[in-house]
């Protein structure tokens, strides 16, 4: 198994966004995807409740199948298409994949 983990900090009102609606429409837009994608098994998504300055502000964790699986999920039309929207409200993302 694989696990995918994401976190982001989203744009301000500094910027012209406003941060929490920007984390819920990401929220729904990647819980849109379970059930939806072949090979991903679990998928969580939070929105931080931690106000510390090192914190991001929202995190992805998806379980997948295969390292194939995981390639899969990432080329995913549905998965490109919430990917857009993040691209447009994010200012910062780490992410890490490990085998379990």
């Amino acid at each position: 198994m694989i696990k995918h983990i994401v976190m982001w900090r989203v744009k301000g009102t500094d910027e012209g966004q406003d941060p929490k609606e920007s984390t819920k429409i990401m929220k729904e837009k990647l819980e849109s995807l379970i059930g939806k994608i072949e090979g991903l098994v679990s998928l969580q998504v939070g929105i931080n409740q931690n106000p510390g300055a090192e914190a991001y502000d929202i995190t992805l964790i998806t379980e997948h199948l295969t390292w194939d699986a995981l390639q899969f999920y990432q080329d995913h039309p549905l998965h490109k298409e919430a990917g857009k929207f993040i691209g447009s409200v994010k200012k910062a993302r780490a992410a890490v994949d490990f085998e379990f």
